[in-house]
């Protein structure tokens, strides 16, 4: 086995002793250095600490810089990685300190700071390491849908309702427009309340009170969905986990496999 498939197994394999230590380092490395950028927007740490928080950044940047290209390196499809998703994540969370040395710091400091806080991206590294991650994103994925034609509910309903208060109350009671009174719909139905703008008539109360409780009827249902999506995906692995070779009758197999770990015979 050559240097380069030694290296792959390490990166991208979990089965063996060094890649899930490997792994394990680079969680606490992504941890550790997301915990830095949120440290370093207080104005106070950051004074007292400036060098510290360049020092380790660069650190943080380098060790991610180092993943990134051996994962390149030992990709089968080098290109492939690169535009896949996490392969985007794993080049924003090392671009914006290499950027942030083309800016000048006087000119250009909300840049900086928008830069710097794409670093932020690097949290999402985290979901390549946790198996229920895999769960959670095909249960989003089966329920795309259904969310979106939930959504497409809402939204006719309050563009509805906000036209409603808006004949209902007029101007002279805040409401000055259509977009103006959407606002209010959207803030009630989904009950956060700012109570910046409120109807002042009877009609417009009792329009507003049906608002509130459709918001309490309807907030459950994108949990819903999400719920069934979830659960169905917890079984559809269980399953795929207990499945038995056919070959050989090994029965623990991981939640991804095509094939059975023992023989290589197809589940």
């Amino acid at each position: 086995m050559n240097l380069r498939n030694k290296i792959f197994i390490v990166i991208f394999g979990t089965d063996t002793r060094a890649g899930r230590v490997f792994d394990v380092l680079l969680l606490w490395m992504i941890i550790l250095s997301v915990t830095v950028v949120v440290l370093e927007s207080v104005s106070t740490l950051q004074e007292a600490h400036n060098h510290f928080f360049i020092t380790t950044e660069w650190f943080f940047t380098i060790v991610f810089t180092l993943e990134y290209l051996l994962r390149i390196f030992t990709a089968p499809h080098p290109w492939k990685y690169m535009t896949s998703f996490f392969g985007i994540v794993d080049l924003l969370a090392i671009l914006p300190t290499y950027m942030g040395l083309i800016f000048d710091q006087t000119t250009f400091l909300l840049t900086i700071r928008a830069l710097r806080l794409l670093r932020m991206f690097r949290v999402f590294k985290l979901g390549r390491y946790v198996k229920e991650a895999a769960l959670m994103v095909r249960a989003l994925q089966q329920s795309f849908r259904k969310i979106i034609l939930f959504f497409g509910a809402v939204l006719t309903l309050v563009l509805i309702l906000g036209s409603l208060l808006y004949l209902i109350e007029g101007e002279e009671n805040g409401f000055t427009s259509i977009p103006q009174s959407i606002y209010w719909a959207i803030v009630t139905i989904t009950t956060v309340g700012y109570g910046d703008i409120a109807p002042a008539t009877v009609l417009g109360k009792i329009l507003a009170s049906v608002v509130m409780l459709t918001g309490y009827s309807i907030i459950a249902v994108p949990t819903g969905i999400i719920s069934v999506e979830i659960g169905r995906a917890v079984k559809s692995d269980r399953n795929r986990h207990q499945l038995s070779c056919t070959n050989c009758g090994h029965v623990r197999h991981d939640s991804d496999a095509h094939f059975c770990k023992m023989c290589g015979t197809k589940l």
